[in-house]
């Protein structure tokens, strides 16, 4: 056995034990043949191919292959909202900053978080109006971009925006990585006049005050968290009467970012009137770690619950029970 097969062979562990014995041979097989005669390790297209190709199997094995579905459903939603708040947060990025407040500002924006948001509505209109090879690696830009404000922030000594903005956004940015390669029409549509509502909203409900006081003077997360809510409820309940489950698994994959959204509400609901930042901060990791929870919860249930899967045959013998050999040990 060569030490390329070897590999193949390991990356064949994303699968099902019972799925590896079935078509192992042959899924190690086409990889080999379609391999350079001195390639030694696996691409990453294939090894990406292999795993992805083995969540599916797993997640068909629990009963819960609509669970991708609801996935890309989910990160189309997850993608209008962060575009949405991002225009609204340019908005008050262009205020200026009060001169007693102290913060540097970043030229003509109040805080270094301008350069996440200016990503976040690249990567919209790239979605939007630009080919599909741009559009992805803007958008995983804008997702690294709104992760690395709070380190720049505190290297450069520049402000930034509170935690509380950069939280949702980031996991907004996290579950929208999960697009398909093209958005649907509607969604596509969407983006541009979306983006410029929510900033129109935010110029329109400004308050006077620092720039500090701005960020959490208008209600733009609750309010995103209510419309993103109320629309994943509506398509689940409604693709729910055909037996369509993937509306379900998208809240469930949006329960965290929601949450987020909502972070100082719920922490007023748990500690009391204005909660100090343990107790905000308390409440964050506590959604953080309640959303993924709620989604093994309902995974696990379809599994014991789903109906058995019958045994497919072998592709070579046509025997129902499959090869001897176990592929991927």
């Amino acid at each position: 056995m060569s030490d390329l097969e070897r590999r193949y062979l390991r990356l064949l562990l994303a699968y099902p034990a019972e799925y590896r014995r079935l078509r192992g041979a042959e899924i190690v097989g086409t990889y080999l043949d379609l391999a350079g005669p001195d390639r030694r390790w696996p691409s990453p297209a294939d090894a990406a191919d292999l795993v992805r190709g083995g969540l599916r199997q797993r997640l068909r094995a629990a009963g819960a292959a609509d669970l991708v579905p609801g996935v890309r459903l989910a990160a189309v939603l997850a993608f209008l909202t962060a575009t949405a708040l991002a225009a609204a947060w340019s908005v008050l990025e262009l205020r200026p900053p009060a001169p007693e407040s102290g913060l540097p500002p970043l030229g003509p924006f109040n805080t270094i978080g301008m350069v996440a948001w200016a990503a976040w509505l690249a990567a919209g209109a790239a979605h939007a109006l630009a080919p599909r090879r741009y559009a992805r690696p803007i958008l995983w830009a804008a997702v690294l971009a709104t992760a690395l404000v709070v380190p720049v922030s505190a290297l450069a000594g520049l402000a930034r925006p509170p935690l509380l903005v950069l939280a949702p956004q980031l996991a907004l940015g996290v579950v929208a990585l999960g697009m398909p390669a093209r958005l649907p029409l509607a969604a596509r549509a969407a983006l541009l006049p979306g983006s410029a509502l929510a900033a129109g909203l935010a110029a329109s409900r400004i308050r006077d005050g620092y720039f500090f006081e701005s960020y959490r003077g208008i209600e733009v997360g609750p309010l995103a968290g209510t419309v993103l809510l109320v629309v994943a409820l509506v398509l689940a309940l409604d693709r729910a009467r055909g037996r369509d489950f993937r509306g379900g698994w998208a809240l469930l994959v949006l329960a965290t970012p929601i949450g987020l959204l909502f972070v100082r509400e719920l922490a007023e609901r748990a500690v009391g009137r204005n909660p100090d930042w343990a107790g905000v901060s308390g409440t964050a990791v506590a959604v953080a770690v309640a959303g993924p929870a709620l989604l093994m919860c309902a995974l696990a249930v379809r599994a014991r619950t789903a109906p058995a899967q019958p045994r497919s045959a072998c592709p070579t013998c046509g025997s129902s029970r499959g090869p001897t050999r176990s592929w991927g040990r």
